[in-house]
């Protein structure tokens, strides 16, 4: 290898270990850190509408940056955070919401994991029932004893 390969290569090795070194933490999103606070707080509670199993505070479409803007912007008017909600509910309806209000419609939501649960118990008791009645504890006669002894002994030579 000539010199200046070696100088190049020896260059790019100094470089990448300096890089970790230069890093910065990461400037904040708002110039008031309490609107900050609370933009996270309120976004950690609602949906990605296009990722969807992503909450609005992890999330990188640009749906959920503009949506975040639009919740910042709710903040700084002095909306309080069940207002930001509403807003957001009104517009997207209760699917933005991880948690959705408990209510006639969302019965089912809430209680179907129980309701699940509950028939899946009494199933497995049912079938537990039934298979112990099937099960009859009744003595083997002699000829099946000596035939069970007959089969042991054949099996250990």
């Amino acid at each position: 290898m000539n010199l200046s390969l070696k100088l190049l290569l020896a260059a790019c090795a100094a470089l990448s270990f300096s890089l970790p070194v230069q890093a910065k933490e990461a400037a904040p999103l708002a110039e008031d850190p309490v609107v900050e606070k609370r933009l996270i707080k309120i976004s950690a509670e609602l949906r990605c509408l296009v990722c969807q199993n992503e909450s609005l505070a992890g999330s990188q479409a640009e749906l959920a940056k503009d949506l975040r803007e639009e919740v910042r912007g709710l903040i700084k008017e002095g909306k309080s955070d069940r207002e930001v909600k509403d807003f957001l509910v009104s517009r997207y309806g209760e699917f933005v919401l991880y948690r959705p209000q408990i209510k006639p419609t969302t019965y089912l939501l809430w209680g179907g994991p129980f309701l699940l649960l509950f028939i899946g118990l009494f199933a497995l008791v049912r079938f537990l029932k039934q298979r112990s009645k099937m099960v009859v504890d009744t003595p083997l006669s002699d000829e099946e004893k000596k035939r069970a002894e007959a089969l042991l002994k054949d099996g250990q030579s």
